[in-house]
């Protein structure tokens, strides 16, 4: 995009500014903005587009953020209108425009524009799980640090630790992951857990599933309250009963609850006001 028609598209955003301020205003308002920003001093010096090209950037425009990441700018202008966090100790659940679900871990956060259903791009802070909508016209891209994860309809964990290393781990389908700067690309398979840090990028195989051999019930219900945040209540002449059983780390609660039920012969009730699951 050349500088003309990004200045154009940049007033446009500055004048969406709230309606108590007059025309007059905003003019002015933008005119000091443009020259104190883009200067032609600061476009010789400072080619803020190349700068783009190479990295994902935030900034906020009167409370409106943009994204940028390695394409032009017009293909990749993304409205973070929304924010949402999870400040507890347990995992939110979240449902985003596509029907896409997220799980979303502690102390972490996502963002993504109002264009999400037609522009699925989404920025990560911290922890979360994806289940991502099949959508072949539009891409599903996450951006967490350095890192762009292009997902090819699937599900899998995203990760940015304290010292900033991010790993993704794929449960199901395929994802791409690319490297800001980088023109290598990986495909990760289910199994393969994909680590970057410290400028070094590596897959390894990580196990997806979670074994009980010959345990008690009363453990199974513990797995459950711990990774799906429901308590569970489980007759007591139920709880010593011992189960065998193989379980993807991220497989749906219900189909755990109904392999339960069917092996014990037993009528289970999810109380989501509550959290709870009842088997009876």
């Amino acid at each position: 995009m050349d500088q003309e028609k990004f200045d154009e598209e940049f007033k446009k955003l500055w004048e969406e500014s709230p309606l108590s301020h007059s025309d007059s205003e905003k003019e002015a308002s933008w005119e000091q903005f443009r020259a104190k920003t883009f200067s032609e001093k600061k476009r010789k010096s400072k080619p803020w587009h190349l700068y783009a090209a190479a990295s994902v950037l935030l900034f906020t425009l009167i409370g409106t953020g943009i994204y940028f990441n390695q394409e032009t700018a017009a293909e990749n202008i993304v409205l973070a209108e929304n924010v949402i966090e999870n400040t507890t100790s347990a995992i939110k659940h979240v449902v985003l425009p596509d029907s896409s679900k997220v799980e979303l871990g502690p102390n972490s956060k996502i963002i993504y524009g109002n264009n999400f259903a037609l522009n699925r791009k989404i920025e990560i802070d911290g922890e979360a799980y994806f289940k991502v909508k099949k959508d072949k016209q539009h891409p599903f891209q996450v951006f967490c640090d350095e890192t762009t994860t292009t997902v090819l309809g699937t599900s899998f964990t995203v990760k940015e630790s304290e010292n900033e290393e991010v790993t993704v781990e794929l449960f199901e389908g395929s994802v791409q992951m690319n490297i800001k700067g980088q023109n290598q690309k990986w495909i990760l398979k289910p199994g393969d857990k994909f680590t970057y840090g410290n400028q070094t990028a590596s897959v390894t195989e990580f196990s997806r599933f979670i074994d009980f051999d010959n345990e008690k019930l009363s453990v199974i219900s513990q797995y459950i309250e711990e990774n799906y945040s429901y308590k569970v209540n489980i007759p007591k002449e139920n709880l010593n009963q011992k189960i065998t059983i193989r379980i993807n780390k991220k497989e749906d609660l219900k189909t755990i609850l109904q392999l339960i039920s069917e092996m014990y012969n037993l009528n289970f009730e999810i109380n989501e006001d509550l959290k709870q699951i009842t088997f009876q």
